[in-house]
Formats: C-alpha cells, sequence, structure tokens
C-alpha cells in the first residue's frame, strides 16, 4: 500500500535497459497507485517506449526490478499480459477484417466468452461512435476511424492497467477530447490505472493526476501537474518542461539572420 491506502499496480527499482554503449533507460525508481493517471513526457529518444516494453512484459531490463500488477517482470511476464492493454505507438490492424471481427480476433486472444465479448464490443463501438460502420472493412476507415478501433482492442478484456503509447497522435481535436474522457470515466469508475507516453504537454496536463518527465533515460521530474508547474517556478506545464528539459527558444537569436 501506499500512503493513500491505494494498491500500487506499478514499482520499478533501478530498472534500467541499454543497447550495446546506449542507455536508453538509467535507474528508474517508480511508484504507481492503482487509479493513476500517469502521463510520461519527454524528447523523442528519452527512453519512453523502451519503459512500456519493459513493463508491458515485451523486452528484458538489462539491470533493475519491477513489479506490475503484482507480477514480477522476470518471471510472470505472461500473467502481465493477460491483465493489462497495450497500445503501441505504431499498431498494426488487419485491414481485410471488420471492426467487429478485429475486435472479436482480439477477444479470443484472451480467451473471452461469446457473450460477455459481444457486449464488450457493442459497448465499446458505440461509445467510439463507430456503431455505423462496425460490419466495414478496416481498409476502408481513415486514421482516426482506425484508433479508435485500436482504443477499443485495448480495452476491450477490462485490463487492470493500460499502457497507451501517444494514444492521440493520429485523432482530431474532437476525438481526442473523446479518448481523454474515455480515460477520464474509466480511472474513475473502475479503477483502471493509465500509463500514458505523449507528446502532448496540454492532453498530459488535463487528464493525468501525476506526470514524469524522462530525459535521456532519466526521471528527472514527478508528482502533480501543480507541484511540477510550481517547482519550476512557470506558468504552465509545458513552460514547466521547457525550464526543466531545457527546451526554451530564443525567439530574438532565431531572428537574428534576418
Amino acid at each position: 500500500m501506499n500512503m493513500t491506502g491505494r494498491k500500487i499496480e506499478i514499482k520499478t527499482k533501478g530498472l534500467s535497459k541499454s543497447f550495446g554503449s546506449v542507455v536508453a533507460l538509467d535507474n528508474l525508481d517508480l511508484e504507481l497507485a492503482t487509479a493513476s493517471r500517469f502521463g510520461y513526457i519527454g524528447p523523442n529518444g528519452a527512453g519512453k517506449t523502451t519503459t512500456v516494453r519493459i513493463l508491458s512484459g515485451l523486452l528484458r531490463p538489462t539491470s533493475g526490478d519491477a513489479s506490475v500488477c503484482g507480477f514480477d517482470i522476470h518471471k510472470g511476464s505472461n500473467r502481465i499480459k493477460a491483465v493489462t492493454g497495450l497500445l503501441p505507438e505504431t499498431p498494426g490492424l488487419y485491414s481485410k477484417l471488420s471492426a467487429v471481427e478485429f475486435l472479436e480476433f482480439i477477444g479470443a486472444l484472451y480467451h473471452m466468452s461469446d457473450d460477455v465479448l459481444d457486449s464488450r464490443i457493442e459497448k465499446l463501438l458505440s461509445i467510439l461512435g463507430l456503431e455505423g460502420r462496425q460490419d466495414d472493412l478496416l481498409e476502408s476507415y481513415s486514421s482516426g476511424m482506425k484508433q479508435k478501433v485500436l482504443v477499443a482492442s485495448t480495452l476491450i478484456h477490462e485490463p487492470r492497467l493500460v499502457f497507451l503509447d501517444e494514444p492521440t497522435s493520429r485523432l482530431d481535436p474532437a476525438v481526442s477530447a473523446l479518448v481523454k474522457d474515455l480515460i477520464l470515466a474509466l480511472a474513475k469508475e473502475t479503477e483502471t490505472t493509465f500509463f500514458i507516453c505523449t507528446h502532448m504537454i496540454d492532453f498530459a496536463e488535463d487528464v493525468c493526476d501525476i506526470i514524469g518527465i524522462l530525459n535521456e533515460g532519466k526521471l528527472v521530474a514527478l508528482g502533480s501537474p501543480e507541484q511540477i508547474v510550481s517547482g519550476a517556478g512557470a506558468e504552465d506545464l509545458e513552460d514547466a518542461y521547457l525550464k526543466i528539459i531545457g527546451g526554451k527558444i530564443d525567439r530574438e537569436k532565431l531572428l537574428d539572420w534576418m
């Protein structure tokens, strides 16, 4: 248990990953409670996707330990996969299947009963506004519609913890708002924990109750959005992020060439 009395859903200690001489993740110590909405932000190549791949059981760390939903990542990767959902940044779809057929296929992988699966598919497609196109082949879908189906496939088995890697990267503002509302509702009503990698800092600020900033494999800031903004002496989370990462643009120098 943590200080709030909630169960710990993710706990890492000294979690590290190297690819040859490149250190992708450097001694990550992190603790997340059930129903947390964790926003993981940082530059490209900071190590966010590497972290998700390790915690979701797809990649072995070089060193360190972690538990996810009570299961050790070294011994329980199959159990972790069974109780978590993962939406990667570049997922694949079977374009010759309809939305319903694709979701039935995903549900079968989790050994869901037909009745439960049919009910979940109907509910998710309705929430995501796809009920009129559920029998059309996915190859006819727009990129935003495909992303909706992928979100549905990630949630189909009611996972305890959901990893989302850039979940709104191909969505228009209206659909992004829908995904935001869906995350907030699920976290509140079902105690689902969300681990969200995103470049959309405003999305993270609106959705997440805890933020981690990763830079060059190191966790350089952790806390609520308010705590990070206050600690950096910033106006908002984007300003805090730029101050912490060091990405502030000097507009006068930028225009010197003129």
